[in-house]
């Protein structure tokens, strides 16, 4: 097992690579660069002559861009091929794409993620701020539908046909028809000062008085500020889990060795958790990082929006819209790392779950 774990470890920095550079050559022919939208800003009026215009290579410059040795201001230049020339040096984009890739590689080697274009700090620091938060909300969504549609999916298997299995559905699928944004109004409009209950805060994941506060209340103004995001986020997790638990659970009670067991005066309590757990829940386990990786990043972004949290959701979405390309790269790269390091994790927790899986042998 250990020659497995590191050649897929190894496997990660090709990998990355591959991705970091098709995701590259996509941006290429993405229109709408920051230059351009600088340019379109400075046409249309909506930046003064005192604002600041961040590179990505070279320190932050001022609207005041020094071209050969005179100095003077945006609004002078209009559409001036000076100025667009001195914009694309401010950002890199005077040298030739492959230039600008492998001198991306060879920094994110030295886990130097470049400064953002338009916020004008590291995105390492960026990232590093906005990380706790996605994490927040991903492991305690997942924790949470796990720890609910499993028990619930042996249940339904167990009861198939009962009334018990068709009302609990009839409750899960009518939670996985509500958008998790819709609900998430919902629970702000009863829960959080709308017009009914005032229970719970609006925005944040701590108080204001946070740091002032004991380690049990920090804890409790923690889980408090989480009840409603990760309510929102969870609302419609529970149906597609719940069903493949019940699914496999059936599919494993119908087979032969479940009768033999059965034969033997085994109870059904064993039989339950003893021979057809381990099988049945290789597919479940199977789709947990792609899971943990939906609600980590995409699944959150509204989520995010609507309670107001600074996650890497919000930081990925706004760098597509402003074309922010050191934090697109970066948000990537972290995405892809976790992703890679998930399903590893997830490869060995099939391990734990059926020893007699061993992923040295195949092929």
């Amino acid at each position: 097992m250990a020659a497995y774990v590191i050649k897929r470890v190894l496997l990660i920095f090709p990998t990355l690579f591959g991705i970091i550079l098709i995701n590259f050559i996509i941006v290429q022919f993405a229109p709408g660069g920051p230059v351009e939208q600088i340019v379109a800003e400075i046409t249309t009026g909506g930046m003064s002559t005192t604002s600041s215009i961040s590179g990505g290579g070279d320190a932050g410059a001022s609207a005041q861009i020094d071209i050969g040795g005179s100095s003077r201001t945006i609004a002078s230049y209009g559409l001036d091929p000076d100025l667009i020339a001195a914009l694309e040096r401010q950002f890199g984009f005077d040298k030739p794409p492959h230039e600008r890739f492998f001198n991306m590689v060879i920094n994110y080697m030295k886990l130097d993620f470049g400064v953002s274009y338009f916020q004008d700090r590291p995105v390492l620091e960026l990232v590093a701020e906005r990380l706790p938060v996605s994490i927040s909300l991903g492991l305690w969504s997942l924790l949470l539908i796990y720890s609910v549609s499993i028990p619930l999916g042996i249940a339904k298997a167990v009861r198939d046909g009962s009334s018990f299995d068709f009302w609990t559905s009839s409750i899960i699928f009518v939670g996985y028809a509500i958008p998790g944004f819709l609900f998430a109004i919902l629970l702000i409009v009863l829960f959080a000062g709308g017009n009914y209950f005032d229970l719970f805060p609006l925005r944040g994941l701590v108080s204001d008085n946070w740091g002032e506060l004991s380690w049990t209340e920090k804890v409790l103004d923690y889980l408090w500020h989480l009840v409603l995001p990760v309510s929102a986020l969870t609302i419609g997790g529970f149906a597609t889990l719940t069903m493949l638990t019940k699914n496999s659970f059936l599919e494993e009670i119908s087979k032969q060795f479940v009768l033999t067991a059965r034969a033997k005066g085994i109870s059904e309590r064993r039989v339950l958790y003893g021979h057809i757990f381990r099988n049945a829940m290789l597919i479940v386990i199977a789709g947990f990082p792609s899971a943990f990786i939906g609600i980590f990043f995409t699944g959150s972004l509204l989520i995010e929006v609507i309670f107001s949290l600074d996650g890497m959701g919000l930081l990925g979405y706004e760098a597509v819209i402003k074309r922010d390309y050191p934090i697109l790269f970066g948000t990537i790269f972290v995405l892809t790392l976790i992703a890679l390091f998930m399903q590893l994790v997830g490869d060995l927790v099939y391990v734990l779950v059926d020893p007699r899986i061993d992923f040295e042998t195949r092929g």
